[in-house]
């Protein structure tokens, strides 16, 4: 059975992102999301990326808001006739474990789940599911727009019809699957990148050097189009603090504990990132778009 009708859980920066995507490209679409206002705004929100970046029209960008048939509160009504539920909730435990054991109250019986966690596993959250031979995790990278690829890893439990119809489905909504034989945490692209972001944290919260001049060095050495605290930005700052604070309960190592406790202050300022105007660069006109930023 082709997937037809996706549930998205979370409409935050990725969340909305993976909703208007497989709207655009002609699935129906449910989000389930604590606040219907803030949806419909993180979605309105891509426009201007959509046509800057895609080339899409107003009429066009609204055919794909069209296929949003639902935005509610109640998880039950968002799954109702579901055959695909993605999960792209807070990178928390305790909040994936609460709400995947709601979420098998409620879906089908046909309904395949997967989770975008970027720090988790699927073994970690299977456990907490009904169908372990439909669930599996679809890990998608921020901007999926022009960022277009999906990690796709399943347990030794997910049954592989199950996991070739979602590399189809990958597939069908313009993105590049990337399918991992087993288990590894960040997947291929968090397991490269991580380590460079927590670096360059660990240098700016041991005040080693500031964001900017971290960024330059990077840039110019590497030829890197992005330094990490402006793909910090991008990726927006809720989702590296609680990836830090994980870390921490994991290790016990002081400095991701003194990285979060950076990070939770920039975020209770409002200094999320891009979406909010301002984080470790200020936008719409960030300092690195000044053409003297890479020069001494």
């Amino acid at each position: 059975m082709a997937f037809k009708n996706i549930t998205i859980a979370g409409a935050g920066t990725l969340g909305s992102q993976i909703a208007y995507q497989t709207a655009l490209c002609g699935f129906k679409v449910s989000i389930y999301n604590r606040h219907v206002d803030k949806a419909e705004h993180r979605l309105e929100a891509l426009r201007k990326y959509y046509k800057q970046d895609v080339g899409l029209t107003d009429e066009q960008f609204q055919a794909g808001l069209d296929n949003i048939v639902t935005i509610t509160t109640d998880l039950k009504e968002a799954v109702a006739d579901a055959d695909y539920v993605i999960e792209a909730l807070p990178e928390s435990l305790k909040f994936k474990e609460d709400f995947y054991q709601k979420l098998s109250k409620v879906a089908p019986e046909k309904t395949v789940f997967a989770s975008n966690s970027s720090s988790f596993v699927p073994s970690q959250l299977v456990g907490y599911v009904d169908r372990p031979a439909k669930f599996l995790h679809m890990h998608f990278a921020n901007k999926i727009w022009r960022f277009n690829v999906a990690e796709i890893i399943g347990t030794d439990q997910t049954d592989l019809a199950v996991y070739q119809e979602v590399v189809d489905f990958a597939r069908a909504i313009k993105m590049v699957p990337i399918e991992l034989h087993r288990e590894q945490h960040g997947y291929v692209l968090n397991a490269i990148l991580m380590p460079l972001l927590a670096s360059a944290m660990q240098l700016w919260v041991n005040d080693i050097s500031d964001p900017q001049t971290i960024d330059k060095d990077w840039m110019i050495s590497t030829h890197s189009p992005m330094g990490p605290f402006m793909i910090l930005d991008m990726v927006g700052l809720r989702t590296p603090y609680q990836m830090e604070l994980n870390t921490y309960e994991a290790t016990h190592d002081e400095i991701h504990q003194r990285i979060a406790d950076k990070l939770k202050a920039m975020i209770d300022a409002g200094h999320v990132g891009q979406e909010t105007g301002q984080g470790f660069y200020h936008y719409p006109n960030p300092e690195f778009e000044d053409p003297n930023f890479l020069k001494a």
